[in-house]
């Protein structure tokens, strides 16, 4: 098809911007996806929309009939894919990779569309675009039927609560606009569907290419009663209409206090409905109040919904922070520090379980474990795998528990308080997405016992200040060598101490434990645990380890009071330590013997501000020793 010399945008987008953008401002705005398999057609149908909905402008089009004869796929004929594949790899390939989001508007609503990829090898490209989704497209190859790709998006669209599904059964005219196909497809869906919870969908059968039923009802296919894909995009019931009949939640994004006289919490409603004087409660405290005002740019509100930022007062000079949230009183959601979780992976470096990740979950973020996987589902054939971690685009049910309690609610309930982030610590970068099933419950006779001898009274009675000696470095580095002659000095000047070496822990506390990144993050966890212990009973403990994750070395310290860790990195070249290599594990490590070792086949971070750094290339294992000891009695030697 040939552009049409009648083809025009809205001549007010030329003539007068701001009317345009006046007469957009107050229609609603729908978010949605397209996913299926691969080649299904969904490039070339959101092309069509734009097409249709008159979203593409003179050079556009002009462009687009250019793209179309160089590298299109329809021969001298308009190829609408070209509009949304914009990664020339996209292009050369006919596939799309990356999520593409387009904007187009119709006499009734604005839409946001996101085309997501269908390989599974973008799994985590899909789920981004659908996280914001109102409603998902799930198209169909009239010629090739419900594929794997199909079944595994449709999964992916209900885990993430996507609750308008339009099943667009696309290519018909491919299929000489037959009913008694249309009809197949759908009946085999369905049977699918119900397997999975999907409870309703809309069936439309359309030719992307060709324009059947997109815009308006098709001619060709008479036999078809239903809207157009168009006319229901336009009347499908938004989220926002959902949540607003959803209890009241506000996550406090930030306290606004530009004067003594006024202090409100601002934030977007995620959910329900307020009023000045309504009863409501701060979480995670618990403490209650009422809303005095509504406060906005345009001035003070009546009422305020779902979506919508604004800013609360309270009656009661009440605590409330960011990452609190002011919730009804009488229906509050729930706070807890250890869920069941789904998550979908999106790193290529492995989950480590007991690693300790940044969770961003609604205006909240701590630190947060996952625990080994429950079991990891194939997508394809939604078979529970068995599995210790989960890899790039796996999806995994595990145990999470955040170090601090915060207020959640299952993902089913609502995404903003349901649905999180993980971050790496080291990197910033976002690893994993998931959204919480419900909380774990803990033994409720299991409480904190009250303890009258203090770990101060344990310290005064010592006559010294608790420390943990966190010694770090490669297997051979005489991190052992240099910490047993540290705590002879300590001994010696009548200090009480006690070293946990890494060999001597293994064959007991950590027998269990193998040589994995995952078995060394539990590892060094689980000393960290004991060290503690020790400190609060007022010790000074050394440990020698390699510990070779920065991430668990902060995580031991996090544990302590300030001052108390201290870092000490015997700092060996990789070569001087396989020089020194009286156990043989270098030379078996080179060999294949051995796997997971540190320095060969598995990394070791090194400490970027250690409170200690003994070279050992340039220092004796005696005087190291000895720089040490004046470091923790509060002498201080410079850093050789």
């Amino acid at each position: 098809m040939a552009s049409a010399p009648s083809y025009q945008t809205d001549e007010l987008i030329a003539s007068d911007i701001d009317a345009y953008l006046a007469l957009h401002q107050n229609k609603s705005l729908l978010r949605f996806i397209t996913c299926g398999s691969v080649d299904d057609g969904k490039s070339t149908l959101i092309g069509r929309l734009l097409y249709d909905s008159k979203m593409i402008f003179e050079d556009q089009l002009a462009a687009l009939e250019a793209d179309s004869k160089r590298v299109g796929t329809q021969g001298q004929n308009i190829d609408f894919a070209l509009l949304v594949d914009g990664l020339a790899a996209e292009r050369e390939q006919g596939i799309t990779i990356d999520v593409a989001y387009r904007f187009f508007a119709t006499e009734k609503r604005k839409f946001i569309v996101a085309d997501t990829p269908g390989h599974e090898q973008y799994t985590r490209n899909m789920v981004t675009g659908a996280s914001t989704a109102d409603l998902a497209a799930i198209l169909i190859d009239a010629r090739k039927g419900v594929l794997s790709q199909t079944r595994r998006h449709s999964y992916l669209v209900k885990l993430l609560g996507i609750r308008h599904i339009v099943l667009a059964v696309n290519k018909m005219d491919l299929v000489g606009y037959d009913q008694a196909t249309f009809d197949a497809i759908v009946d085999d869906y369905r049977t699918f569907a119900e397997s999975i919870g999907i409870e309703s969908f809309t069936a439309i059968p359309l030719s992307g290419l060709a324009g059947d039923n997109i815009a308006s009802r098709s001619d060709a296919m008479d036999w078809y009663a239903g809207p157009s894909l168009i006319e229901h995009l336009e009347t499908v019931p938004l989220g926002t209409d959902a949540a607003q009949d959803r209890a009241f939640r506000l996550p406090v994004q930030w306290v606004n206090r530009p004067d003594l006289d006024f202090r409100g919490f601002a934030g977007m409603i995620a959910s329900g409905v307020v009023r000045p004087g309504d009863a409501v409660r701060i979480l995670p405290s618990g403490k209650t109040s009422k809303v005095a005002r509504i406060v906005t740019m345009d001035g003070d509100l009546d009422q305020a919904v779902a979506g919508q930022s604004v800013t609360l007062t309270l009656t009661d000079e009440v605590d409330c922070s960011r990452g609190d949230v002011i919730a009804t009183a009488s229906s509050p959601p729930e706070v807890a520090d250890q869920f069941k979780a789904t998550i979908v992976w999106m790193a290529e470096d492995q989950l480590l379980p007991g690693r300790t990740y940044w969770m961003k979950i609604g205006t909240q973020t701590v630190g947060a474990t996952v625990q080994p996987p429950d079991y990891a589902v194939d997508i394809n054939t939604l078979a529970e795998l068995s599995v210790k971690t989960l890899g790039l685009n796996d999806i995994g049910v595990a145990q999470l528990y955040t170090d601090r309690p915060i207020v959640f609610e299952a993902f089913s309930d609502g995404a903003d308080l349901g649905g999180f982030i993980l971050i790496d610590r080291a990197t910033n970068a976002t690893v994993a997405a998931g959204m919480l099933t419900y909380s774990l419950r803990r033994a409720q006779n299991v409480h904190w016992q009250a303890i009258d001898v203090t770990r101060e009274a344990h310290a005064a009675q010592k006559g010294q200040n608790p420390k943990v000696l966190w010694f770090t470095g490669l297997s051979g580095s005489g991190k052992s060598t240099i910490a047993n002659l540290v705590e002879k000095k300590l001994h010696a000047l009548g200090r009480h101490s006690f070293l946990l070496d890494g060999d001597n822990i293994r064959h007991g506390l950590n027998k269990d434990l193998g040589f994995t990144d995952a078995d060394r993050i539990e590892n060094v966890r689980r000393i960290g645990e004991v060290a503690k212990l020790m400190a609060d009973a007022g010790l000074i403990v050394l440990t020698a380890f390699i510990s070779p994750f920065r991430a668990e070395r902060e995580l031991v310290r996090s544990m302590l009071p300030a001052g108390e860790f201290v870092e000490i990195f015997v700092d060996t070249p990789l070569a001087e330590a396989e020089k020194r290599d009286v156990k043989g594990l270098y030379a078996k490590a080179r060999s294949g013997e051995i796997a997971h070792f540190t320095g060969i086949s598995s990394p070791y971070e090194a400490p970027e501000r250690p409170e200690v750094r003994v070279d050992t290339t340039r220092e004796s294992p005696e005087a190291a020793a000895e720089r040490i000891v004046e470091h923790i009695m509060g002498v201080w030697s410079p850093d050789l």
